[in-house]
């Protein structure tokens, strides 16, 4: 089976997603790894749209709140 770049690293936005819902707070780090890994793989897979999905309705509930960066 081919190794390439989406394979190596399934589902990272997914997992930063979910520390940032566990963390109720988007911070800078985890932004910084989204926008990272959106640049690098080029394309967001369904679970990952979702899961990016899912983080901004619970940022426009309240839910989640953003931490400035510094």
């Amino acid at each position: 089976m081919p190794s390439d770049s989406h394979t190596r690293t399934p589902n990272v936005i997914r997992r930063l997603v979910e520390k940032a819902i566990h963390l109720k707070t988007l911070t800078p780090d985890i932004e910084q790894g989204i926008n990272s890994e959106l640049t690098r793989l080029g394309y967001v897979s369904d679970a990952e749209y979702e899961a990016l999905e899912l983080l901004m309705a619970e940022m426009d509930e309240g839910r989640i709140k953003l931490v400035p960066s510094l």
